[in-house]
């Protein structure tokens, strides 16, 4: 069976008249494409996520001599933006966002998402809160780092009013979009698509949306506070005005663990597509990892209490928090074990997306266990405001969910754009990507277990060696980016046109037309199987040789 044809009922999904979604002619910026919202967001994200960078480049040439560059000050303010923009602008939005707009509608066999006028508003609202924060940017920016403790954010005289309305702002993208998958998930599916036969990367969207809705407003309401503390002067969290800033961080934590899994639960989405599709297998325990998505946004909002281990609650409190975080490993595992399974006498096709795939599971196994350390009190104590948590939680957060993105621009590539990206470029940059990036975060673990405290600019001589080889790390990681991007932008004008189904991938998104007409399908798709039962089909050479 040719991989040209999809399998899964239905007719040819061509346009009559050769028109796609990009070709189509109705305006960009007002679109209530799914599609198109999906590219736009992708588009603005990778902006950011570059000034992002640079940032973090400042940083990391700041930290490759024990002298100072910088003063104070300007390093404080250099990594909260950097901060600042990778978690509000980037990481949140950066799957769920981008590739989940565009994805979804078409895994489920739907024409769009189910308020298309409502999708256009989030982005909307995205792009003006993030106005403020680059406002903030040009306005000298803020110093408090990104999670605005307090008492010092009440107290600092930087552009924290600025940037906490931008955040504030954000808040409700996230929350629309989260209210529109979840609708669209449970009345747009396709005729005979079951939850039972739902893709697994929808699955993790849905749990996405349940902590979107649910935990937004907690950290809406506590920045809220924290903005009319500092306008009106009504003490709340700054003590010196009767306030409370450990309900500060209680609030923070209660929002900010679970959105860890607002970005990283896409990326398991992600990563269950592009195993099971590169293995040629029917994944592993399909109800298990449906199930520890739901699993994991439930206890995420049990697990907030770690990050106040050094922060005056009693040990019981304490040690509670501690075996509930161990208990949120589990679900974790069993997404982890699952995938290997897949793996296991598999015919793997070692292709980009499998490499970035088989990245992404190293990176995020290193991030997860280390995260266990922070998880018991008695190391804890000691890993606390180390370079240890750096590591961990860029291993886990920009690994996890920078590889998984990466990951799936490479999968789902041809179908966004109708091009084929150069295989042998693809190959040599992951490895240039994936060998930096370990050097750049590994001496940071060994830093913080030696007592190398974070957010220092200034550091003791010891500690030298470790931070040139991060730092040196980073800048070949950045290139490596640089390279990433290249080719595929080269793929736009110069790539080799792609076919509807390049991969063999029996979900509903590889039935409709390459790139997809406007409305996504001619006449309704049925689903008659499981998006992973896998026949004994010709590989496309598309998938291999490029």
């Amino acid at each position: 069976m040719s991989t040209d044809v999809a399998s899964l009922g239905g007719s040819e999904h061509e346009s009559t008249d050769g028109t796609n979604y990009l070709t189509a002619k109705t305006t960009w910026l007002f679109t209530v494409d799914h599609k198109r919202l999906g590219i736009m967001y992708l588009a603005t994200i990778l902006l950011f996520f570059l000034a992002g960078g640079l940032f973090a480049m400042a940083i990391r040439y700041e930290l490759l001599t024990a002298e100072p560059t910088f003063s104070a000050k300007e390093y404080n303010t250099i990594f909260t933006l950097h901060g600042a923009i990778m978690v509000f602008l980037v990481l949140v939005p950066a799957i769920p966002a981008s590739i989940g707009n565009f994805v979804l509608p078409l895994m489920l066999g739907a024409k769009d998402v189910a308020f298309p006028k409502l999708n256009l508003l989030s982005f909307w609202i995205y792009t003006f809160g993030s106005c403020f924060l680059v406002y903030t940017i040009l306005a000298g920016g803020i110093d408090t780092g990104w999670t605005f403790y307090t008492p010092y954010s009440a107290q600092t005289s930087s552009s924290v009013v600025t940037a906490l309305t931008g955040a504030f702002i954000l808040g409700f993208s996230s929350i629309l979009t989260g209210l529109n998958f979840i609708v669209t998930i449970h009345k747009m599916r396709a005729p005979g698509m079951t939850w039972k036969k739902i893709p697994l990367f929808l699955w993790a969207m849905y749990a996405t949306s349940l902590i979107q809705i649910l935990a937004t407003p907690v950290i809406a309401i506590t920045l809220f506070l924290l903005f009319f503390e500092k306008t009106v002067g009504i003490g709340i969290f700054d003590p010196a005005l009767g306030g409370d800033p450990i309900l500060f961080q209680h609030f923070f934590w209660f929002y900010s663990h679970p959105v860890v899994y607002v970005m990283v639960l896409p990326a398991f989405g992600v990563i269950s597509e592009t195993v099971t599709i590169n293995a040629r297998k029917h994944i592993f325990g399909y109800t298990a990892i449906a199930a520890s998505s739901v699993a994991i946004a439930a206890v995420g909002f049990l697990v907030w209490g770690h990050h106040l281990f050094l922060s005056g609650q009693s040990e019981l409190t304490g040690a509670i928090f501690s075996f509930i975080t161990f208990g949120v490993a589990v679900p974790t595992a069993i997404k982890t074990c699952s995938w290997i399974a897949t793996l296991y006498k598999g015919s793997i096709r070692w292709n980009t997306v499998m490499l970035y795939t088989l990245g992404f599971l190293w990176i995020f196994t290193i991030g997860g266990l280390t995260g266990l350390p922070l998880a018991t009190l008695a190391t804890d104590v000691h890993l606390h405001d180390t370079y240890f948590v750096v590591a961990h939680f860029h291993y886990v957060m920009m690994g996890g969910v920078l590889f998984a993105l990466i990951t799936a621009m490479h999968h789902w590539w041809p179908k966004m754009t109708g091009k084929m990206f150069s295989e042998k470029a693809a190959k040599f940059w992951f490895w240039c990507a994936f060998i930096s990036y370990n050097a750049t975060f590994i001496p940071q673990f060994v830093m913080g277990a030696r007592g190398m405290p974070r957010r220092y600019h200034e550091y003791l001589p010891e500690f030298t060696i470790w931070h040139q080889m991060s730092s040196y790390g980073s800048f070949l990681f950045g290139l490596s980016l640089v390279g990433v991007a290249s080719y595929l932008l080269h793929s736009l004008k110069y790539g080799e046109k792609a076919s509807k189904n390049p991969w063999g991938g029996m979900s509903l998104e590889w039935e409709t037309a390459t790139p997809p007409i406007e409305h996504n399908f001619i006449g309704q798709p049925e689903c008659v199987h499981g998006p992973y039962d896998f026949p004994e089909i010709e590989v496309n050479p598309n998938a291999a040789a490029h």
